[in-house]
């Protein structure tokens, strides 16, 4: 019988291969999994943990914003801005709109349905 000693390029193979096998597993411990659904995953939320507040990240991303840790798509998320309040009722639209001047209503006319 005739032994062979390993090569340092069957050794790298075999390291490589059992890397390349064992990434899908550590995957898997995602909070989302793949399923035969139409969305194509499943959801676990119980997987995900967080451990800041959504304003302990709302101050790091701006801390990074202005000190321009954030690379270009990174920076420009748009930030909830505060409420403008109620709005109008489609009956106070509606009398805005029949007590208009004529020079009101060509101004709008003008914006809404160009020459």
């Amino acid at each position: 019988m005739i032994q062979q000693r390993l090569s340092l390029a069957s050794i790298i193979a075999a390291a490589t291969a059992v890397v390349a096998l064992g990434l899908p597993g550590m995957a898997s411990a995602a909070y989302e999994h793949p399923a035969n659904n139409e969305k194509g995953i499943i959801v676990h939320q119980e997987h995900w943990k967080s451990e800041k507040t959504r304003e302990q990240v709302i101050a790091e991303t701006k801390a990074a914003m202005q000190q321009g840790r954030l690379s270009y798509g990174q920076s420009n998320y748009p930030f909830r801005t505060s409420e403008a309040g109620p709005g109008k009722t489609r009956e106070q639209v509606i009398n805005e709109m029949l007590n208009e001047s004529s020079a009101e209503r060509d101004t709008r006319e003008r914006l809404y349905y160009p020459g």
